[in-house]
């Protein structure tokens, strides 16, 4: 980790990233490790090669599971815990991002595609739904109507296409993807550390309606005014300096 920026790299390009049991039980202790970290302002997620940042979950280890399976939420557990994750979240996505891939990607705060990017979740051609966050995540960034679209037709777009409805927020020439994660990384780790986790809380409670929103707002600027962070952001403004935040 440098800068208060920590990369996660899914590891298994033979199997195009595919998301496995193991991959789901290695991210979540990493996650584990990271919030344990201090120093952790920003944390970027990616996959090993450029064919795929994750192809999905492993559909021959999916073919076996049961209800049971489905019901403990293996995949969609992760990913609540990424978007739950404290520190700002970006998905650096180059080649190949479905299914669960996708899903991945969208629990994410930011997401930078390369222009070899794919995205879709073609999860109804295998008998089954999107089941790890797309039903409720798609909706809120890309609209109800794409959503529905995305999901019943099972379409695969590309990264020009997730642009311009909202599904990333930037694309890249695919050799510039994790550079281009990394300088947004930086910007963000450069802000008070308090006022991202708290801007990331509030931002969560406003998907349950204004009323929520307004109260975690009110609440967050709240508990910001007594910190010592806040003294030397709004100082270091009127003296025409960087702010040196301490996390306090």
């Amino acid at each position: 980790m440098a800068a208060g920026i920590a990369v996660l790299t899914l590891n298994r390009p033979g199997a195009r990233n595919a998301i496995n049991l193991e991959v789901v039980e290695e991210m979540r202790a990493a996650l584990v490790r990271l919030a344990r970290d201090s120093g952790a302002r920003v944390l970027i997620l990616t996959g090993a090669g450029t064919a795929a940042f994750a192809s999905g979950a492993d559909i021959g280890e999916l073919r076996d599971r049961r209800a049971a399976d489905a019901l403990r939420g293996i995949n969609s557990s992760l990913f609540l815990e990424i978007e739950h994750f404290a520190v700002p979240t970006i998905a650096a996505v180059s080649g190949y991002a479905l299914g669960g891939g996708c899903e991945l990607a969208l629990a994410c705060d930011l997401r930078v595609a390369g222009e070899s990017a794919r995205f879709g979740q073609p999860e109804v051609g295998l008998g089954i739904i999107p089941a790890a966050g797309a039903t409720y995540r798609l909706p809120q960034i890309v609209g109800a109507g794409r959503a529905r679209e995305l999901i019943l037709t099972g379409r695969i777009i590309d990264a020009h296409e997730a642009l311009r409805i909202g599904l990333v927020n930037r694309v890249v020439p695919d050799d510039r993807v994790l550079e281009e994660a990394r300088s947004t990384a930086a910007l963000i780790a450069r802000k008070g550390p308090l006022a991202l986790r708290a801007a990331k809380l509030a931002l969560r409670a406003s998907a349950c309606g204004p009323d929520a929103g307004h109260a975690a707002e009110r609440l967050a600027q709240a508990i910001l005014f007594e910190t010592a962070d806040k003294n030397e952001g709004m100082t270091a403004f009127l003296q025409g300096r960087r702010p040196r935040f301490t996390g306090r």
